[in-house]
């Protein structure tokens, strides 16, 4: 479900790039809810909550509306860790966000469906 989202500076799937692989899914459908733990590909990565944003958005529009979804960074893999894990999880600062055109427009970049 997540494995297609492309890299926001890369010409690569966040797969590709080992920042989201089949482990780091948990997805508890007696609980709805998913967490992914996602790593950047570098400890001070500026695009960690552009990642993060991607993957909330590409798991809200795909899961039942039932679902809770966790987004985190995974821990020791990112300078300012806990401060993208609140921003990611909080709902006031994601919609916030994604009213920005700009951001709004990167994400959706990164979640078109073909690498050009």
């Amino acid at each position: 479900m997540v494995e297609d989202i492309k890299d926001p500076e890369h010409p690569y799937s966040l797969e590709q790039l080992n920042v989201v692989t089949e482990d780091s899914i948990e997805l508890n459908d007696e609980l709805s809810h998913v967490r992914v733990t996602f790593t950047p590909t570098v400890e001070h990565c500026s695009m960690a909550t552009v990642i993060g944003l991607c993957l909330r958005v590409k798991l809200i529009r795909s899961l039942p509306p039932r679902y809770k979804v966790d987004i985190r960074v995974a821990p020791g893999s990112h300078a300012t860790e806990a401060a993208v894990n609140k921003q990611l999880n909080d709902k006031e600062r994601v919609a916030a966000a994604l009213e920005n055109p700009n951001l709004l427009d990167m994400v959706e970049e990164c979640l078109s469906p073909t690498f050009d």
